[in-house]
């Protein structure tokens, strides 16, 4: 298996800054766009676990709009293959916090999607 093949790790960086603009802006439609439409996707965020496009569109719908601007520190996007690709990235929002996000993404027949998704933010480690 063949590992970060740069035409592939390209498209799904474009993918991942895609789904990081419309996370910012709230751009319910597009995020929704970029989640496999199945029951088998999930998304564990800071307080929730969802199971389900259905879930994680009305959680998308429902959330606030506001405080959503976040930076991001160390994204690491593998590919392998072809066709699957993992996206993590540390961020902050709120001081004194560290936010972690995983997502694991393939390439489906309508293009990249996310697969599974997990999100947490814990207190940020003494140093």
């Amino acid at each position: 298996m063949e590992i970060n093949i740069p035409e592939v790790h390209a498209e799904v960086s474009e993918a991942f800054a895609h789904y990081e603009k419309a996370l910012t802006t709230n751009d319910v439609e597009t995020l929704d766009a970029l989640f496999w439409n199945s029951e088998h996707v999930i998304r564990y965020g800071g307080g929730e676990n969802l199971y389900g496009y259905a879930e994680i569109a009305a959680f998308r719908a429902s959330r606030p709009s506001v405080g959503l601007e976040r930076v991001l520190e160390r994204p690491v996007i593998t590919t392998f293959g072809r066709d699957m690709a993992t996206a993590c990235t540390m961020f902050r929002r709120t001081p004194g916090k560290i936010g972690r996000q995983s997502q694991t993404w393939a390439r489906l027949p309508e293009g990249w999607r996310v697969v599974a998704a997990h999100v947490s933010v814990i207190d940020e480690p003494k140093a």
